[in-house]
């Protein structure tokens, strides 16, 4: 008999943490963009679209180069699955004067926000750059991913494949780029 309130409490607990994770959208919380202006994130969970969250810092060199690497497929990608990409930086005050700097010389087309309080990031509850949060058109958080290594961004396709149903991207350079992640 206990062991049967024991299996049917944990099946209990299961399912509403599965339930809870299915249904976890962007927090109400204000940051900025680079202009000064104000912008709640929630917003972007309510847009209809893909949306890839990805947080970075300028001195995180991991961090520039997924957004480069993502930056080569990205008129692609919004182009297939109608997404968009926000890059929001976590630079303190101090370091935050650098973020345009490094934005321009990149050349990067995405959206940049800064979040110089973390309080996005707090709210999100993770520790370190580069984090990624992917939104379904419907606003759900559906992946999230901390760390890069090369190749990532593909994952982050065939996400996006898997939300749009659109599967005719270039499996080539998918093959490709698995191959080398595996080699090193």
């Amino acid at each position: 008999m206990k062991l049967f309130k024991l299996t049917t409490l944990l099946l209990f607990v299961f399912a509403a943490t599965t339930s809870f994770a299915q249904n976890k959208t962007l927090p109400d919380v204000t940051i900025q963009e680079l202009s000064g202006k104000k912008v709640n994130i929630k917003d972007y969970g309510e847009n209809g679209k893909i949306t890839v969250l990805n947080f970075w810092a300028t001195w995180c060199v991991p961090c520039k180069k997924e957004l480069d690497n993502i930056a080569e497929l990205y008129p692609e990608w919004q182009e297939k699955y109608d997404m968009e990409v926000v890059a929001i930086s976590v630079d303190n005050a101090r370091s935050s004067t650098k973020i345009k700097s490094v934005v321009d010389s990149k050349g990067w087309e995405y959206e940049v926000l800064s979040d110089k309080n973390e309080d996005l990031k707090r709210a999100l509850n993770f520790q370190a750059v580069p984090y990624t949060v992917v939104v379904d058109q419907e606003g759900n958080i559906v992946y999230t991913h901390d760390g890069y290594v090369e190749g990532d961004e593909y994952e982050l396709e065939d996400l996006m494949e898997e939300l749009t149903g659109v599967t005719d991207a270039p499996k080539e350079k998918k093959k490709k780029s698995k191959k080398s992640k595996k080699g090193k």
